[in-house]
């Protein structure tokens, strides 16, 4: 029997995650519109594959009454998660495994005390764009780690890291996810506010003017993850690295990583759409605001990204 998942969100990830399932698995993208059956997908190496995926919008699912999913994957924007499963939390039974695949550290905490079923959280590397109504990019092929944030779920967690492996993303099941999805926060506050409010690509960041802002950046949120309790990437100062120069070197890596890439935030931007500021450097502020530490860099960030989407 195919294991059944429903894709809430039909952006990039989302129809990422539904190309590769759907050869596999019963796969069905719910989104606020109807979408054009036959979806194209770019794979890494520029091959174009199309196919048929199916789609339904919330007033379909309605109508409908399709059979409850093994798992309901939430992939839109952080700040509007727990609305998109209010929207269809009627439709599945409350026991339903969910994946939480949003940027930042906002909607898994409040998700994973309210929802009664099982919570996952997924943090990915992979690199995705949408191109137009019927087209995905897959950017660049990276690592998915699996978990939920008080370790209760290892069993349900390798299950789908196995089955998105079979389907061709990359995935592990790991125990402190927690760690990673501030790890990625670190990386993520480095890198997309800049680029956004900068119009470039990611691996311009290395560019004279930008690179010594993005240090900048990093030497605050090192702090807040000292404070926190969060380990320094790649062993830290086990290589004789402090956490800073740890930090630091592992946003150099995933911006070489994703030179081409064009951040999620930038793709916001771009499109006139309210940012994931406040899933990303939200949780920084307030960390710092927590544990009595300076935040002027990532509080500027913030206030120009504010001004920047109240002129959308």
């Amino acid at each position: 029997m195919m294991t059944t998942h429903w894709i809430l969100g039909p952006g990039a990830i989302g129809r990422l995650l539904a190309h590769s399932l759907s050869p596999i698995a019963a796969t069905t993208l719910i989104g606020r519109r109807a979408l054009p059956e036959q979806q194209i997908l770019t794979t890494p190496e520029g091959e174009q594959r199309v196919l048929p995926l199916s789609s339904l919008t919330i007033a379909q699912l309605a109508s409908s009454t399709p059979k409850p999913p093994a798992f309901v994957h939430i992939t839109t924007k952080a700040m509007t998660a727990e609305t998109a499963l209010a929207g269809i939390s009627g439709y599945i039974p409350p026991s339903t495994p969910l994946v939480l695949w949003q940027n930042g550290f906002l909607a898994q905490p409040r998700i994973t005390q309210t929802w009664p079923g099982p919570v996952l959280c997924a943090t990915t590397t992979d690199g995705a764009y949408l191109n137009g109504n019927d087209g995905v990019v897959h950017a660049g092929r990276g690592h998915t780690f699996v978990g939920d944030l008080n370790n209760q779920h290892g069993d349900l967690a390798k299950a789908l890291a196995q089955t998105l492996t079979q389907a061709g993303l990359a995935a592990t099941k790991v125990d402190d996810i927690r760690q990673r999805l501030w790890q990625k926060l670190a990386v993520n506050a480095a890198i997309n506010p800049l680029v956004a409010l900068n119009g470039v690509r990611n691996g311009e960041l290395r560019a004279d003017a930008y690179a010594g802002r993005v240090e900048a950046v990093v030497k605050e949120v090192a702090a807040i993850m000292l404070a926190e309790g969060i380990q320094p990437p790649n062993g830290g100062q086990g290589n004789g690295m402090s956490g800073e120069q740890a930090w630091l070197a592992l946003v150099w890596q995933v911006v070489g990583n994703t030179a081409n890439n064009k951040a999620s935030m930038l793709q916001d931007v771009e499109a006139k759409r309210p940012t994931e500021r406040g899933a990303i450097l939200g949780p920084l502020i307030g960390s710092a605001e927590r544990h009595g530490l300076g935040c002027t860099v990532l509080q500027d960030l913030d206030n120009q990204l504010a001004m920047l989407e109240a002129s959308f």
